[in-house]
């Protein structure tokens, strides 16, 4: 059963002013997470250098002090090179994907067991011990964003790595906390982007009927974090979640694609900013991994994955105005009699497809 109880023009997908797609490459033989023989589910990122290949460019040769430089640096001229080198239609950017720290939600899901969390736990705000409605961090997840920050400082220390020039963040409770704690206070090299990032809904995480994925309204947001702006648009309230209806892959995608769009080709010097720091979510990674091409990679909490992607507009008579469906979700109302391989209702408790929570 399908619905479109959600106007795709909440999320900005109706068609585009400008007469042009995007298409979008994941541009390999830069990273280990790009090659089919990396694990993710053992992939640490701290022990592998963002998982940069050790490796020599072709713009190394125009460089006459390249054996002093480190990896990163040499990649930063590459990747610079990649820019110079491309027609105005086509732009490299590296893409750093954080997934935030563990939250509530995620110790809730793995104590209840994923079946019981899907069919009824997660479509509470808590149980009254914890709360997961736009779950916050848990001091494992805090722990998870000071272990990026301390690995970002190694790499500004030892690698003299260049930090993000542009920073773009869900607006999810839990996306907020971990990028702050992962970049406030870094010691940055001198003449580097301030850290503000921008509280972006499209970069928010797959939307579905649990409560983990209603974000708090505008007001509160601002209060957390009241210097970092939040982009033209956003609504007061969610607009978006409801609790009854969520996003198809489909229909994620294209959400993920439209928020890349306003991340690429967006000015004159846009060329010049090629580090592009995201702090998400799994769900919302994996979509965009799938927008450029990437193989896929599913990321730990609190990990960090770097991606170098080939963005290049198409132009076209008439933009693409399809929008994607999105489905019901069916859930019990009282706690299921079994979840060990699937969720089972009780008989008093058989599946409904309205929301349990309907006010926040």
């Amino acid at each position: 059963m399908k619905l479109s109880a959600i106007s795709p023009a909440l999320l900005g997908l109706a068609a585009s002013v400008h007469a042009y797609t995007v298409n979008y490459t994941t541009v390999t033989g830069y990273f280990l997470q790009d090659e089919t023989a990396t694990d993710a589910s053992t992939f640490d990122y701290t022990a592998v250098n963002f998982g940069l290949l050790n490796r020599t460019y072709p713009a190394d040769k125009k460089l006459k002090n390249a054996e002093s430089l480190t990896q990163w640096e040499r990649f930063y001229n590459q990747v610079q090179e990649l820019n110079d080198e491309s027609h105005g239609d086509v732009e490299y950017k590296v893409l750093f994907l954080g997934r935030h720290g563990e939250g509530w939600h995620n110790a809730a899901q793995t104590y209840y067991g994923t079946p019981a969390w899907n069919c009824y736990w997660a479509e509470l705000k808590g149980n009254g011990t914890a709360t997961w409605y736009d779950a916050e961090l848990t001091e494992n997840g805090v722990d998870q964003a000071l272990v990026a920050h301390n690995f970002w400082q190694k790499e500004i220390d030892e690698q003299r790595i260049h930090t993000p020039d542009n920073y773009f963040v869900s607006p999810l409770a839990r996306t907020l906390q971990t990028a702050n704690y992962t970049f406030t206070d870094l010691k940055f090299p001198k003449g580097s982007a301030e850290f503000k990032p921008l509280i972006k809904e499209l970069f928010r995480e797959s939307i579905s009927i649990h409560t983990c994925d209603h974000r708090h309204d505008r007001a509160y947001i601002h209060e957390m974090f009241p210097t970092w702006p939040i982009e033209a648009g956003f609504t007061e309230q969610d607009e978006l979640w409801n609790g009854v209806t969520g996003e198809t892959n489909d229909a994620q995608d294209q959400r993920s694609t439209k928020a890349l769009d306003e991340v690429f080709f967006t000015s004159a010097s846009v060329k010049k900013d090629t580090f592009v720091s995201v702090t998400s979510h799994s769900g919302e990674i994996s979509s965009i991994l799938r927008v450029v091409g990437h193989r896929t990679f599913s990321l730990n909490t609190g990990a960090v994955i770097p991606v170098l992607v080939r963005a290049e507009k198409l132009v076209h008579e008439k933009p693409d105005t399809t929008t994607s469906t999105w489905t019901v979700s069916a859930h019990c109302t009282s706690p299921p009699v079994t979840s060990v391989a699937a969720c089972v209702c009780q008989s008093s408790a058989a599946p409904v497809t309205t929301a349990l929570v309907t006010s926040f």
